[in-house]
């Protein structure tokens, strides 16, 4: 049974720091392309960042130069590292694993930034 299982969601005040965390088990991780996405109240789901077995990464505008999107395969783990945080980034974050048709989803994780 395939699980992906985010942590590290938390309020902070705007300017603050977090780290995402998603472990996956049940993929042969390392193959699998591992995403964030993020839905705030109202909104469509957008993706914030990507990464490729290969390790390219890719990011939404509005996050670049703040997030940083890593992996170790070795813990089967992808993580998303955001800085600077802004009260626009409150949303739930969810974790993606992708791989041809293969995709599988999070529960999602609540990050609020606000004073």
């Amino acid at each position: 049974q395939v699980q992906l299982v985010e942590s590290g969601g938390d309020l902070v005040q705007p300017g603050g720091s977090l780290r995402l965390s998603c472990a996956a088990s049940g993929i042969v991780f390392s193959i699998y392309a591992m995403g964030w996405y993020r839905q705030a109240p109202g909104k469509q789901r957008e993706l914030v960042a990507r990464i490729t077995r290969g390790g390219t990464t890719n990011y939404v505008d509005s996050v670049k130069g703040r997030f940083t999107i890593s992996r170790d395969n070795n813990k089967n783990t992808v993580y998303l590292e955001m800085n600077s945080l802004k009260p626009e980034d409150t949303a739930v974050y969810y974790c993606n694993a992708n791989f041809q048709v293969k995709d599988y989803w999070g529960q999602g994780t609540q990050v609020a930034v606000s004073s």
